[in-house]
């Protein structure tokens, strides 16, 4: 959990507070919070609350998108901070093309992973 600067809250369409993602994925908060402490999915704090937010793009449905996890891992191995990760999933890159999120939404993350990986290359 981090706080978010303006440029990559700019490049994140849109977001989602914790008990919206509880909702969507029927489980409680303390699950949701508990993915986050995981690694499975990035919070930051933004609004003027503070309160801490998902990007939607890694809410599919019901559940967390395919992929989304195992990548966080990578990332986080080859030395990223949440910021950093955000900044790239939601940059575009026209080799894909779209977002690293759009590819992972549209079920292309093994294109999406082999990217991550070679950026510790």
């Amino acid at each position: 959990m981090t706080e978010i600067d303006a440029k990559i809250d700019a490049l994140v369409p849109a977001w989602l507070h914790l008990p919206d993602i509880a909702e969507m994925l029927d489980i409680e908060v303390t699950r949701v919070r508990q993915l986050v402490r995981d690694g499975q999915l990035i919070a930051v704090r933004r609004g003027e609350n503070r309160a801490l937010q998902v990007p939607a793009a890694f809410i599919d449905g019901d559940k967390v998108v395919k992929g989304l996890p195992g990548l966080l891992t990578v990332l986080r191995d080859d030395g990223y901070n949440d910021g950093e990760m955000l900044e790239w999933l939601f940059t575009p890159d026209p080799t894909l093309p779209g977002t690293p999120a759009q590819a992972l939404s549209e079920n292309r993350g093994t294109e999406v992973k082999r990217r991550a990986q070679a950026l510790a290359v």
